[in-house]
């Protein structure tokens, strides 16, 4: 995950200091966690986008707080934490967007920094469609499930980190995440086709 000549601590501790070049690896190493998790918070891929993008722009603003341990856990608490705003604003000022627009006007499928140019057409259709499906299933897990599995099984983190995150006991995370595992195994016995990496056993 991590650009091999340099490790996330000298990532942050160079970003700290004003160095764009740092967090742009740490962009780079994190977006596509980031985006996973703005996406199970919301059901609209472009406001997952936006949140991503807030997100990482609020954590550059405020790297000098960042005051140690785990950087990704410190991201995604940021990502929750700037998805609960979006959220606010948009119950406040309601609005749907039909067309994205780019810089000067033209339609935008996807953010830029999401974009892999060595993957075929068919496979990132496919890629979609088993996402937005995995998705779905999660989406049909109670709020408190839902984010627990997510941070461990998709963004990869640990129980402390994923406590850290939710502001909750670590027995509380152990005990969501059993409960969450065994719902998504009955769920996904009905989508045997989704090749998702998940520890439901």
């Amino acid at each position: 995950m991590l650009a091999a000549q340099f490790s996330e601590q000298t990532l942050v501790a160079n970003a700290t200091k004003g160095d764009l070049d740092a967090f742009n690896q740490l962009v780079l190493n994190y977006q596509d966690t980031a985006y996973r998790y703005a996406s199970s918070l919301t059901d609209d891929p472009d406001a997952a986008e936006d949140i991503t993008q807030e997100s990482f722009i609020k954590a550059f603003q405020n790297i000098g707080s960042f005051r140690g341990g785990s950087f990704h856990a410190w991201l995604l608490k940021i990502v929750a934490n700037t998805s609960r705003d979006q959220w606010r604003r948009i119950k406040r000022h309601p609005s749907v967007a039909l067309f994205p627009e780019g810089e000067y006007g033209d339609e935008i499928e996807s953010a830029d920094w999401l974009a892999d140019p060595t993957t075929s057409v068919e496979t990132t259709v496919q890629q979609r469609e088993e996402s937005h499906q995995l998705y779905r299933i999660l989406d049909e897990l109670p709020d408190a499930y839902r984010r627990v599995i997510t941070l461990i099984d998709v963004c990869d983190l640990d129980y402390s980190e994923t406590a850290q995150i939710l502001q909750v006991p670590l027995g509380t995370v152990k005990s969501r995440l059993a409960r969450a595992r065994l719902q998504m195994k009955e769920k996904l016995k009905g989508a045997t086709h989704i090749s998702f990496a998940i520890a439901v056993g």
